[in-house]
């Protein structure tokens, strides 16, 4: 999940906030004084130990009825002194009586930076799934049912939650900053993923890294990472609505180029809810797409980088193309030179009916706090989906998995302050160099990627031009996957998606276990 950005911010590769959540600090414990005003100089800070709830359950998908093991713990992971550094939380699901060294595994986490794996672990992969209609809102009271498009069925998963997130922490709490940064966190995960393949006696089997959003900025460096400190292959990285060079995604003053990857998602929203001119009515989604992405391409960049030189007939020709691609009024695109970021576009697209829409999926649309705003307060998808999926999951962790902890799951934390300084100092992030690295060594690595036409977070044409740049051998391009969905960034809330994307899931998973 990648955070929202706060509106009239500019739009950098330092991710901001959209939802503020407070960080849950527990107590120290002392020994020896029940009550200390002060700790004395002696006394030792709580010990965090391995603790790991063990279950077993049966699970039906695809027709087809298995035993599985589900294991909820942590394991604590130790820095380059041998010290203890960081529990890290999380929740595995191993089908019984298998080989391990044919049994394929999948290492499951979302993005943020600060999200945990609840949104792929209910929303998508597990074995049970949010109770949504087939348009992905969810039915209210909130509750988990069987996941008939579970690929638990194709591979053993393991959710992961890095350092703040879940119930992983810090050890002590409070250094939890040393891991808010890209090489951090991606060599944390390395480390949890180290070990729970050594424990696991899993170094044998298909392996496979599946993030969503941030998250596959961090499949991306920690393929590279497993490859290059522990000599551990990966098969495979599947990439939900991906972001690996930050550029495309960020505009500002001096980067234009992101207003032109946003466009055919703009249209597609708009397409959505009957806003393009009337050239374009009676269009089909595909034809909609294919003419927002040639003009994205093509004369709309043409005149982005003109800036100031463009001649009044050249702009009025970019305003009329414009307006009817993307709902909005020719004097509202003059007013922002011809450049309209996400958050103005999510408030300005319905503001004749007083709705917001989604950034995170164009589909969605709420009531915002401020109607006469000229940006969106808050982003109605999590508005939507973020309570219920809050209070399933926290169900499912104490009546099914026999989790009891009084401390806070943390679903989504702020972490505003994430650090990309220690691998992308004065330029954007891009961990696509680092893909290209790991293929270029492993040329056996595939890689699946799922985008969402809806989703103006991360969206979709951004990731083709990635992609298209990477200046892969030709030999390794056939290696990567394109896949496009009728959805938003979490494609997998609508039905028709979810079904898809678990058939080309599972086809890709079985593929990828025999190279």
């Amino acid at each position: 999940m990648l955070m929202n950005l706060e509106c009239g911010n500019k739009l950098t590769y330092k991710l901001g906030s959209l939802l503020a959540l407070f960080l849950f600090l527990a107590q120290s414990l002392y020994a020896n004084d029940p009550q200390p005003q002060q700790p004395p100089e002696h006394a030792s800070p709580s010990v965090v130990k391995e603790e790991q709830s063990v279950t077993k359950q049966t699970f039906t998908i695809n027709g087809n009825a298995a035993k599985y093991l589900i294991t909820a713990g942590n394991y604590l992971i130790k820095d380059e002194h041998g010290k203890e550094s960081a529990s890290i939380f999380f929740i595995a699901y191993t089908k019984e009586n298998v080989d391990p060294a044919t049994r394929p595994i999948t290492f499951c986490f979302n993005g943020g930076p600060g999200s945990s794996s609840v949104w792929l672990h209910i929303g998508a992969f597990g074995p049970k799934r949010l109770v949504m209609n087939d348009d992905g809102f969810p039915i209210l009271p909130p509750r988990l049912e069987p996941n008939a498009n579970s690929i638990l069925d194709v591979t053993d998963l393991v959710f992961i939650d890095p350092v703040s997130t879940g119930y992983s922490k810090a050890i002590p709490e409070e250094d939890s900053k040393k891991f808010h940064s890209v090489s951090k966190d991606v060599a944390s995960v390395g480390e949890f993923i180290r070990l729970y393949v050594t424990r696991n006696n899993r170094w044998l089997s298909p392996k496979f890294l599946a993030g969503e959003s941030y998250g596959t900025t961090r499949a991306a460096a920690l393929a590279l990472y497993l490859h290059a400190n522990f000599r551990m292959y990966v098969n495979g990285i599947i990439m939900i609505s991906s972001i690996l060079n930050f550029q495309p995604y960020f505009p500002n003053g001096g980067n234009d180029l992101p207003y032109a990857m946003s466009l055919p998602s703009y249209a597609a929203t708009a397409w959505y809810h009957k806003k393009l001119g009337p050239e374009y009515q009676g269009w089909d989604l595909p034809r909609v797409l294919k003419e927002a992405e040639n003009y994205a391409s093509g004369d709309y960049l043409i005149a982005l980088q003109k800036g100031d030189a463009l001649t009044p007939e050249e702009q009025q020709k970019v305003i009329n193309k414009l307006s009817s691609l993307t709902g909005l009024s020719k004097e509202y695109l003059e007013r922002y030179h011809l450049r309209v970021p996400i958050h103005r576009f999510s408030k300005a697209l319905l503001r004749d009916e007083n709705r917001t829409i989604g950034r995170f999926d164009g589909r969605f649309k709420g009531i915002d706090a401020d109607e006469e705003g000229e940006c969106c307060t808050w982003d109605p998808t999590y508005s939507i989906l973020f309570g219920p999926f809050t209070s399933a999951f926290n169900a499912y962790l104490k009546t099914d998995l026999k989790v009891d902890r009084d401390e806070e799951y943390e679903i989504l934390a702020s972490l505003p302050n994430w650090d990309y300084s220690d691998t992308a100092s004065n330029q954007y992030l891009n961990v696509a160099d680092s893909l290209k690295e790991v293929m270029s060594k492993d040329p056996h690595l595939k890689v699946f990627v799922a985008s969402g036409y809806y989703d103006m977070a991360t969206p979709y044409y951004a990731g083709v031009y990635t992609l298209n740049h990477m200046k892969l051998d030709p030999s390794l391009r056939k290696n990567i996957q394109n896949n496009f969905y009728p959805a938003g960034h979490m494609m997998f809330v609508q039905k028709a998606s979810l079904v898809q994307l678990k058939k080309d899931l599972a086809q890709f998973i079985e593929q990828a276990s025999r190279s």
